[in-house]
């Protein structure tokens, strides 16, 4: 549903590595790998992440449609290397090689294994799984760091913070009078990107006990966007409309289950009256006295900060396994054991905030045009209002 930018990703998660290609970005915008790689460590932080971070640092390498530390104009390249693929190298090898690799045959519960072998008519999951698998996401947040920066220089800003883990709930709520920035650093010194101390420690308990029980625990968070001008989106399709932009974007990450926009569904209790937002005049603008909205009337942006509120299922693959059938055989066994997370709910507030980046950058370019930095901005300057 992007139409002014284009984006790819590839590799499988125990492959060589990640690729991915971003188009549409215009040129002369600054960037560095310095930058990616700030955002994709804070993708593997938080408690309750397995093994694998611990082998991989991710470090995002520029390959292409940069020159001199700015954008070309032209597709971005960007590559991340997986240093476990060393340990790798006969069982996803490219090339067919002669030894025997034991195949994958017990599907997961929650993951796309049994979908997938059946769709491909594969005989080993591993076909399915690699590809699945959420490390997948490093290189959505590597491309999408590139977004980020596009906004950042137009005074866009996108924050994150954990809500709730399991049945533990955040008491404190976003102060809407710290930018996004602030907020991404106080959620960051905590190891569950929650705002709430007492909810911390209850939080790393619950992850504590999923952990020691081979279980995983899911939660829900929040991402907040600020600085944005009218209309951005449109009323006039359905496809055209950002909520519906925002909405795929952010479900097309496998373990997103749920999004509210918001007041969301506790509307649905309430009178209208309590729900839409009053408009006011001060200093020469229209303000509002709430922004149950979440920033979004009628499939556009309003000028009030976008409020997402997504949930997150707990991770398809168990320390204890669930109940499965060998496809090969039929027989009832466990399913099938990788290396997992108790929790990556904190990691995955991170991605989600490059997932909005896309969706607000494309908007951006769809509505104010420009083929460089310079004329986005005097697009900007010309024609936006807040």
């Amino acid at each position: 549903m992007l139409v002014r930018l284009k984006f790819l990703t590839a590799g499988e998660s125990h492959g060589q590595g990640l690729l991915g290609i971003l188009d549409g970005i215009p040129s002369n915008l600054e960037i560095s790998e310095e930058y990616i790689n700030i955002q994709l460590a804070r993708r593997q932080m938080g408690h309750g992440r397995g093994g694998r971070m611990k082998i991989e640092k991710d470090k995002g390498e520029l390959w292409c449609g940069v020159r001199h530390g700015k954008t070309l104009g032209a597709p971005i390249g960007i590559l991340v290397k997986n240093n476990d693929w060393v340990n790798w190298t006969k069982k996803m090898s490219v090339s067919p090689i002669d030894k025997e690799i034991r195949k994958v045959t017990l599907p997961r519960p929650g993951h796309a294994d049994l979908a997938g072998i059946q769709k491909y008519d594969f005989d080993d999951i591993r076909n399915v799984l690699e590809r699945s698998s959420a490390r997948e996401t490093t290189m959505r947040v590597a491309l999408g760091t590139v977004c980020r920066k596009l906004l950042e220089d137009v005074g866009i800003y996108v924050g994150s913070h954990v809500t709730q883990i399991h049945h533990v709930k955040n008491t404190i709520s976003y102060d809407s009078s710290i930018s996004p920035v602030e907020l991404n650093k106080k959620a960051d010194a905590s190891p569950v990107r929650c705002l709430d101390k007492k909810a911390e420690e209850k939080m790393i308990k619950i992850i504590d006990d999923a952990k020691s029980a081979g279980d995983s625990v899911g939660g829900i968070f929040e991402v907040i966007a600020t600085g944005l001008p009218y209309g951005l989106g449109s009323p006039m399709q359905w496809d055209r409309k950002l909520q519906a932009k925002i909405t795929s974007m952010m479900m097309s990450v496998n373990a997103f289950k749920g999004i509210d926009i918001g007041g969301g569904m506790n509307e649905s209790e309430k009178w209208g009256s309590e729900v839409h937002d009053e408009i006011g005049w001060e200093k020469n603008k229209y303000i509002r006295y709430s922004n149950n909205a979440g920033g979004l009337e009628g499939g556009m942006t309003n000028a009030q900060p976008i409020v997402l509120k997504m949930a997150m299922k707990p991770i398809a693959t168990l320390i204890k396994p669930l109940r499965s059938v060998d496809m090969n055989t039929k027989e009832s066994k466990d399913a099938h054991k990788e290396r997992t997370d108790s929790c990556a709910v904190p990691a995955a507030s991170v991605i989600a905030e490059s997932m909005l980046c896309y969706v607000l950058v494309d908007a951006l370019l769809e509505k104010f045009g420009g083929d460089s930095m310079e004329q986005l901005k005097a697009h900007l300057k010309a024609t936006s209002k807040y």
